[in-house]
């Protein structure tokens, strides 16, 4: 019978555990229980030559998903996957070759690939300046019963809740990352990455009327950050929350209005409008509408916006990026100046600038793209009362559902999962419908107060970029932009 990845996975372990030192970095260790690992790392280096710069990136990863719907158990799906690519680039030209096999022979034909020439660099270990999670942690450290059985107790306290609930779906993701990066000039890097989300989501039906809610939040940590009953009780009550308000909602306006965005998730409309803008390769290729205005004014005094992967245990944060750079806390604008971009190496090189860790990729099968980690703008002196208060007429939107934005003009149209009607001052009336419709360089400059209630997401975003995705954090505090495009129905 052939072996599975779980039990694969216990014999690397137990090869790591007797075959290598525990003064040893963990990823390093584990690295060289499945490979050669120094003399990968040392073929690798055979590929840069004549002023080509690049790396090998090392992965290994397992996945599992948990499901429960309506009461069934889904079957578990679990996957994992190692390999490596090696990339060589010089000027903006990149070459690049990845394999499953993490053989000495499959490496020394991905430098034949690229074209090999003469590199002596020695390989030295960089030491990880963070340490922004519990790296120790295997998907299989907290039972597969015990994580069944968590979901079927959330599952059925949603069903306590309501009698008008007709749908409850609980789910459980987790994800455990090893990577290893050498670099052209010989350091070489190590990181394990874990990763959880929970998920439920609640149909309820009241008078022939159906709505929806869901709530998931998610980390850099371990099973009893979420397998815990008082937490996923929140999840469920959340959940619900989100239905029984969309039941009482009303069709939204339509028109030019206020708006007051709510905090935490509402940092997604910034994420999309305005990150992707100040990423490295749109800045060099002048494809964003801010690649000529580093220096300039382009949001209003209190805006301040950073991109910052060295929070310890989110979702988008990394202690060095993929190609082995450390993380850093980037401030992108500064009271309403802009002062940064998000590099990676090679954008960097052709700015002459340098990587501010920002160099991402999926997997071993995708070359590294400047890509966020956790951006977001910072807090401001208004309450979130104030802020309301100053709205005769207009929409508060707490949260968003999706969205679609134009990279290059930063021009969107984001969908809000949950809004409200402000009259005189007063939230009122759930709404359905709102559609807020702009631009990210112009809606930077229409904002006029910033909260000082921030916060980050709860740990769900997911980035995507050129067919590749990536974790993510967003956030900001409550703000108000003085008019924009609510797409609704016409009053």
């Amino acid at each position: 019978m052939p072996s599975s990845p779980l039990g694969k996975r216990m014999k690397i372990q137990n090869k790591v555990n007797r075959g290598h030192s525990m003064n040893m970095p963990d990823a390093e260790a584990f690295l060289c229980g499945i490979c050669d690992l120094h003399s990968l790392e040392k073929i690798a280096l055979t590929a840069f030559y004549g002023g080509h710069r690049g790396e090998l990136f090392l992965e290994y990863k397992e996945d599992e998903i948990l499901k429960i719907e309506d009461g069934i158990a889904q079957a578990p799906g679990f996957n994992f996957k190692r390999g490596f690519g090696l990339r060589s680039f010089k000027d903006d030209v990149s070459r690049y070759s990845y394999s499953s096999s993490l053989e000495s022979s499959a490496v020394k034909k991905a430098v034949t690939t690229l074209g090999c020439g003469e590199n002596s660099s020695h390989v030295h270990l960089q030491e990880n300046i963070h340490d922004l999670y519990d790296k120790g942690r295997f998907i299989n450290t907290e039972t597969l019963e015990n994580k069944i059985k968590f979901l079927r107790a959330m599952e059925s306290y949603a069903r306590s809740r309501s009698q008008n609930i007709r749908q409850v779906s609980v789910s459980l993701f987790s994800s455990w990352q090893v990577v290893g990066v050498v670099a052209d000039n010989g350091c070489k890097s190590y990181d394990i990455r874990p990763l959880l989300r929970l998920s439920i989501s609640i149909v309820v039906e009241k008078n022939g009327n159906m709505e929806s809610g869901a709530y998931s939040s998610g980390g850099r940590y371990g099973y009893e950050f979420l397998l815990n009953e008082d937490v996923g009780r929140q999840h469920v009550d959340e959940a619900l929350r989100q239905a029984m308000v969309k039941m009482q909602a009303v069709k939204a306006p339509a028109g030019e209005m206020p708006v007051v965005l709510g905090n935490s998730w509402t940092g997604i409309l910034l994420h999309e409008a305005i990150g992707h803008g100040l990423e490295g390769d749109a800045i060099r290729k002048k494809t964003s509408s801010f690649h000529n205005l580093l220096g300039e004014v382009i949001a209003a005094p209190d805006v301040t916006v950073v991109d910052d992967g060295t929070i310890a245990q989110r979702r988008g944060s990394i202690n060095i990026d993929d190609e082995g750079t450390a993380s850093q806390r980037t401030v992108l604008i500064e009271n309403g100046k802009l002062v940064g971009v998000m590099q990676d190496r090679m954008n960097a090189a052709l700015l002459k600038s340098e990587s501010t860790g920002n160099g991402r990729r999926e997997s071993y099968e995708h070359m590294p793209l400047p890509r966020m980690t956790n951006t977001f703008m910072a807090n401001g002196n208004y309450s979130f009362d104030e802020i309301v208060s100053r709205v005769k007429s207009g929409v508060f939107a707490k949260s968003f559902a999706d969205g679609q934005v134009d990279i290059a003009s930063g021009k969107f149209v984001f969908s809000a999962s949950e809004a409200y009607l402000i009259k005189n001052g007063k939230i009122s009336t759930p709404l359905k419908g709102a559609m807020l419709i702009g631009d990210g360089p112009s809606i930077l400059k229409k904002i006029s107060m910033v909260g000082g209630d921030f916060s980050l997401d709860p740990g769900i975003g997911t980035c995507g970029k050129d067919g590749q995705w990536v974790p993510v954090g967003v956030g900001e505090p409550s703000v108000l932009i003085d008019k924009i495009t609510v797409g609704g129905a016409i009053l």
